[in-house]
């Protein structure tokens, strides 16, 4: 039976309800339906086994929901299909003209069908495997997933190369293969494993032009961007940002991450001032709004993280102080998209901090940072706390007590991380 709360197709396809979706922004979420299909908080709380006063509040801006079991709940409460939140098709997704499958039998059918399909059905499995992994990567402080997402494409490399599936589908296998390769990609970068980064990031890019998949070959050179720029390689983070700059009429959401690759190049190629006036310029395209022809992958893209970005380039430039409320809008905005790297610039705030000697705040930063660093699986973020934490244990004047703090988030670090 269809829900009442079921949210109306016409009110999924439009822009300001696809726009808090793809941002998991459940507070606008609700306002929105509310707004346009005369849904009720109280009947969304009941559905979604929520207190009416938490959705209240999330429609007004206060909180967020970032567990997977809750998200999982609104999706089949309101009706959303899995792929717009990013998640694996929903048991009660059916094909048009077709009987809705109980969920113990789409369960078994997902976890046989890597194994078993052939067509279409293989396509679909292999987004769905892709969409779970993005998913577990944006969970909390990111789950580590690099070891699961390199096996899961290793398995369809292997398909792909034996020639198991329907000539039929080829193409769309490879645009999925592409997909999943450039997941493994980002999370073997996010886990320090750089040279077998850049080797899925290599075999993402064939299967991308080889299957005509446009959108996802952006993806991936983005990401090949920003890996040859972390690992010092400047020009390379240029060359490639401006290789689609320069031919690519792109979306402002679009060209505005690859404005930020171009300004990072440009400052550490020592072009300092052209490079502030790209970011502002990469600031403009964001305040441009999101267009429908950007990619479903461009969710993430935001003022904030290009705040971030900004502030990473001051830092290295040693202006602290003008990184600090760049990296605290990027943390405090009550809506933006959560990532599983999000830690990396409390990292990055807490160094500025205790850099300015503004003692009061590092302090409150590092003792938030301690209770959650058994949660964080992104190896970059964990390097760069323990130098942070490291560093600021030996800057004169600091107090002993956040000396201790610091001293505490080191300690966390070695403890072992299945102990509870």
């Amino acid at each position: 039976m269809w829900p009442s709360t079921a949210i109306p197709p016409e009110v999924l396809a439009r822009s300001d309800v696809r726009e808090s979706l793809e941002a998991h922004d459940f507070g606008r979420l609700f306002y929105l339906v509310r707004k346009w299909a005369g849904i009720s908080y109280n009947r969304i709380a009941e559905a979604c086994d929520i207190k009416s006063s938490r959705v209240s509040e999330l429609a007004r801006g206060e909180g967020a929901i970032t567990t997977l079991t809750k998200i999982e709940a609104i999706a089949d409460a309101l009706r959303i299909p899995g792929a717009m939140l990013r998640l694996a098709p929903r048991a009660w997704e059916s094909p048009p003209g077709g009987t809705a499958r109980h969920a113990e039998g789409a369960t078994s059918r997902r976890a046989s069908v890597l194994d078993e399909a052939r067509g279409a059905e293989y396509v679909e499995a292999i987004r769905a495997t892709s969409r779970r992994l993005i998913a577990l990567d944006n969970e909390l402080n990111g789950v580590p997933i690099a070891a699961m997402a390199a096996r899961a494409f290793k398995a369809v490399h292997r398909r792909l190369g034996s020639g198991g599936y329907e000539r039929k589908s080829e193409r769309d296998l490879q645009a999925a293969a592409a997909e999943l390769a450039e997941v493994a990609g980002w999370t073997l970068f996010d886990a320090e494993e750089y040279d077998a980064a850049r080797r899925f990031n290599q075999e993402a890019l064939f299967l991308a032009r080889l299957s005509g998949d446009r959108a996802i070959e952006l993806l991936i050179l983005q990401n090949m961007s920003m890996q040859a720029g972390w690992l010092g390689r400047p020009r390379e983070e240029l060359a490639i940002a401006r290789s689609l700059l320069d031919r690519e009429n792109l979306s402002p959401r679009i060209e505005a991450i690859f404005r930020v690759r171009e300004a990072k190049g440009l400052f550490a190629s020592g072009q300092s001032t052209e490079a502030v006036r790209i970011f502002r310029r990469a600031q403009s395209l964001i305040g441009e709004g999101a267009r429908s022809d950007d990619p479903p992958w461009a969710w993430w893209i935001s003022t904030d993280e290009i705040n971030g970005h900004r502030a990473m380039e001051l830092q290295k430039a040693g202006d602290w102080r003008s990184a600090i409320p760049l990296l605290q809008e990027n943390l405090y905005t009550r809506n933006r998209p959560r990532v599983g790297y999000q830690g990396i610039y409390s990292a990055r705030l807490l160094a500025s901090l205790l850099n300015e000697k503004v003692w009061r705040e590092a302090g409150e930063l590092a003792e938030s940072v301690v209770s959650v660093v058994p949660e964080i699986g992104s190896a970059r973020t964990l390097k760069l706390l323990k130098r942070t934490a490291a560093g600021g244990e030996k800057i004169a004047g600091i107090p002993e007590s956040l000396r201790d703090t610091l001293r505490g988030v080191g300690e966390a670090m070695e403890k072992d991380p299945y102990a509870l």
